[in-house]
């Protein structure tokens, strides 16, 4: 008898592991903010806002509600599309609500914790506080704060996933952007090539022309886009020909005639995937971007020193074989594992159908 029930036991237990690994292999487990060993320390105060389970998934579900718009059409996800790295694949600029044309290409959302200011000038300065462009502005969502609030509090699911995240039945639009910010802080890319190399993991390494556009992006790109978030996040003037719009990037924020045409310095993670690129969506593939730089600045007032060269040229001098280097380390910035991670992805069902 004792026997039997041993054996009773064991079968149990070696069923429970098989389940475990079942669901460890058709799930993504949820651990909170993880700092990645190879980043600094995020500059989003955690601890006024920690980031847990049932925050997280209020969060993503407001991610993906689309009665945050004004006729409940537009979700935050319709603009920042999970495979496209949290961008607007495609669109030379985001196309909103009554698919109106935005003026800028949507930044990603991506690594957000490391940032202190949002957006490509900069104009918001708290992850918190990101969310009330987007839903006020009349080419996104067009829709205001108060009004999504009373959407929430009218649907019959709302109240109880605010009290299991915050311990509160109140829709408050501090709860409501914090659990936003929850969802965003856990879009962190930190799993390419280049991060395994950097953290001299097992079987991960540079192949020679790999190595070589390192060294070449050390040498000439680093100052700007710095490892390893490949952002600096300052705001520079590249060169990049104004246009019809003359949109005058930082200077519309700070006021100051020595910031225009000064952008935030976007990172070059996932590059692969977040086509087109600048501001205004212009440059459709990696190889256009490059040969920007190579050949296609404009002087100005506020271009960025590092591309005056001492004979007076504009740029960065690169040769075809440089370029073809650098494009395929900037391959080993690619994330896949970010991009198909299911935590992140959109949820389906009943929950998300608008009536």
């Amino acid at each position: 008898m004792k026997k039997i029930l041993v054996l009773t036991l064991l079968l149990g237990v070696v069923w429970a592991c098989k389940k475990g690994n079942d669901i460890l292999e058709d799930e993504e487990i949820f651990f909170g903010f993880v700092q990645p060993s190879n980043f600094p320390k995020p500059a989003y105060d955690l601890s006024r806002n920690p980031v847990t389970k049932d925050g997280f998934e209020l969060g993503k579900k407001l991610f993906y509600e689309p009665r945050l718009s004004r006729n409940n059409t537009i979700a935050c996800g319709s603009c920042h599309i999970q495979g496209a790295g949290f961008t607007h694949h495609g669109h030379d600029v985001s196309h909103g609500i009554d698919d109106r044309l935005g003026t800028r290409n949507p930044m990603p959302i991506m690594n957000l914790a490391w940032h202190n200011e949002f957006f490509w000038d900069g104009g918001v300065f708290d992850l918190d506080l990101s969310g009330v462009n987007a839903i006020h502005s009349e080419v996104e969502m067009d829709e205001t704060v108060p009004n999504v609030l009373l959407k929430l509090r009218a649907r019959p699911e709302y109240p109880a996933l605010f009290k299991k995240a915050f311990g509160t039945e109140e829709i408050t639009d501090v709860l409501f952007f914090r659990a936003l910010s929850q969802f965003m802080l856990m879009a962190t890319s930190s799993d390419s090539k280049y991060d395994k190399v950097m953290r001299k993991e097992e079987g991960a390494y540079f192949s020679e022309s790999e190595q070589r556009g390192y060294l070449f992006f050390q040498n000439n790109c680093a100052n700007c886009h710095k490892e390893p978030l490949f952002t600096d996040l300052s705001y520079r003037n590249n060169g990049i020909r104004p246009n019809r719009s003359d949109d005058k990037g930082r200077a519309i924020v700070t006021g100051n005639v020595n910031d225009e045409y000064k952008f935030k310095v976007p990172s070059l993670r996932n590059l692969s995937f977040t086509a087109p690129y600048t501001h205004d969506g212009r440059y459709l593939t990696v190889s256009r971007m490059l040969d920007h730089y190579r050949h296609d600045m404009v002087g100005s007032q506020t271009l960025d020193p590092l591309f005056r060269q001492a004979d007076g040229t504009l740029g960065i001098a690169m040769s075809e074989d440089e370029k073809t280097d650098l494009m395929a380390f900037l391959k080993t910035l690619e994330d896949p594992t970010f991009l198909s991670n299911k935590l992140l992805s959109e949820p389906f069902g009943s929950d998300f159908i608008v009536n």
